[in-house]
């Protein structure tokens, strides 16, 4: 197993990590479907209405879990109106974020009970919501680390076949820039998507605000866990202040820490297992604090902690290592899992027993390369120009995730840029109206247009003959009227036109008449309807 271990000790100078001193973050909370603003009890949140940023359709909701947020409304996305569909937020401050989806159930009886459907934030596919998410607590939602830099956020609802995407809330958290640094490899490339959040020994489950702790900790939800298997483990917990808690960059509340398990006679390990997808690279956070009074110095409680049996972690000593009793102490590993579960082992050495506050797990995801953004805009003027069809949706990315590509749009990775771009145009006999427009030429990439069987009308646009790369051209069995243009006899590398079944005037240009006749070979199809 590949590994690599990052020791964070949350010890640091007041002056430095003063909270106080800082700005209050960034925070945009959406009710999906809300036309006014609501404040939702008991915490008097404020979530924002529901306007201007997506389309899909407003409803009536059913709350799947107790800890989702109490609000009436949602937005469904019906297949009619696309396969992906984006929520586009602007002026979003450039920093880190913890970027939170809630799910809903529609209260209709005529929908399915579950929708199933993906998820991305910034044209990376974070989660696929799984059979029996509404019966789980912790499933009732999908949340990210991510980093935005160019003021907006789109989220993405990627349909899968398996009844239409319902979104209850959104929520754009900032966090510290720091925020779950793991050491080599972390930064802007990289996603952490929320696997599991833990508060050991403690029977309700939380939130950062139940815990009154700092904004700048995203308001993370911490899910309750009172044993890790019968008779496995003891609970333990104090009201004593937690020293070295709440400090920068992840800002944890100090009430985390005073619940814990602890290991017993009959079982000296502690052990938690969860399931997790195959091949992937996790970042596990394990939290601790000697809140047990029967432990008084360095020495008494000492552990190695494994992961999947391999020592990740070896003689433990939370005192030793914190400086104290009712000290904070945070241990980090990034490991690569090929299996579908993840253990973590805490086992005691010398006759002790093990201890544990809370763990986190989150799944390390590259950031996919987005599509060129001039690109991205061609194709928006191009969708609303030939009056695209609601069924093509063409929201978000065109090629990324890349689970998910707009339908009649190819794509290639563009190693120079080191962005996606479109190399192709298939959108034949579906139903197309409206004009083709000079911002076609803005796809510079393009080897291939196919408009053919269409309904489209005007001129043929003369930027065409500014798209060197095309060697396709099909826009036969349409309404173009008008004379060709003379820049198509500047495509050199074009193997193969079309402009039969439209209502085309005037002389072949004599550019592209030359070609025909010395470059045959190139397999020209000429069967225009000339006047």
């Amino acid at each position: 197993m590949l590994r690599f271990h990052f020791l964070w000790l949350l010890v640091f100078c007041s002056a430095l990590n003063s909270s106080s001193a800082r700005h209050a973050p960034f925070a945009m909370r959406i009710s999906c479907g809300a036309r006014q603003n609501i404040h939702s009890p008991p915490t008097n949140t404020l979530w924002f209405k529901d306007f201007a940023y997506t389309g899909g359709i407003p409803a009536n909701a059913t709350r799947p879990s107790f800890i989702t947020p109490p609000l009436k409304t949602l937005r469904y996305f019906p297949l009619s109106e696309g396969p992906e569909n984006c929520y586009i937020i602007n002026r979003v401050p450039k920093g880190h974020y913890n970027v939170r989806i809630f799910f809903g159930l529609v209260t209709l009886t005529s929908f399915d009970h579950e929708p199933l459907f993906d998820i991305s934030v910034e044209g990376t596919q974070i989660y696929s919501l799984k059979s029996g998410w509404s019966d789980h607590d912790d499933r009732a939602f999908a949340e990210a680390l991510v980093f935005l830099r160019d003021g907006t956020v789109s989220i993405c609802f990627h349909s899968t076949g398996h009844g239409d995407p319902a979104i209850l809330s959104l929520e754009i958290l900032q966090v510290d820039d720091k925020a779950y640094y793991f050491g080599q490899g972390w930064g802007e490339g990289l996603i952490l998507r929320t696997a599991t959040r833990l508060s050991c020994g403690n029977g309700k489950p939380k939130f950062d605000v139940d815990y009154s702790g700092d904004h700048w900790g995203g308001d993370r939800f911490w899910n309750p866990i009172l044993s890790f298997g019968q008779n496995a483990d003891q609970r333990r917990s104090t009201e004593s202040s937690i020293k070295q808690a709440s400090k920068a960059p992840n800002f944890y509340p100090e009430a985390l820490y005073q619940t814990a398990l602890v290991s017993t006679d009959s079982q000296p390990d502690l052990q938690y297992t969860m399931d997790v997808d195959p091949n992937r690279n996790y970042s596990i956070w394990l939290h601790f604090a000697e809140i047990d009074n029967t432990i008084t110095g360095v020495g008494q409680r000492v552990f190695d902690i494994l992961i999947n049996g391999d020592i990740a972690f070896q003689g433990v000593d939370v005192v030793k290592m914190s400086g104290d009793r009712y000290t904070a102490l945070v241990l980090n590993t990034t490991v690569a899992v090929n299996g579908r579960t993840l253990t973590v082992t805490l086992h005691p050495k010398g006759g002790s027993h093990a201890i544990i506050n809370a763990i986190e797990v989150f799944e390390i995801i590259a950031v996919e390369s987005k599509t060129l953004p001039e690109e991205v805009r061609a194709l928006q003027v191009l969708k609303n120009s030939l009056d695209l069809p609601h069924r093509f949706g063409w929201n978000g990315d065109p090629c990324v995730p890349q689970q998910h590509p707009w339908s009649g749009a190819d794509c290639q990775f563009d190693r120079t840029s080191h962005k996606w771009v479109i190399d192709g145009l298939g959108l034949d006999n579906q139903g197309l109206r409206g004009f083709l427009p000079n911002g076609i030429s803005k796809l510079r990439h393009l080897q291939s247009i196919n408009l053919s069987g269409n309904s489209i009308r005007g001129a043929i646009p003369s930027s065409l003959g500014t798209i060197a790369s095309l060697e396709v051209l099909d826009l036969s069995y349409n309404f173009f009227n008008g004379s060709i243009p003379e820049s198509l006899g500047q495509l050199t590398a074009l193997r193969r036109l079309n402009l039969n079944g439209n209502t085309l005037s005037g002389r072949v240009p004599a550019a592209l008449g030359g070609r025909l006749l010395h470059r045959a070979s190139f397999k020209y199809v000429w069967a225009m309807d000339y006047l």
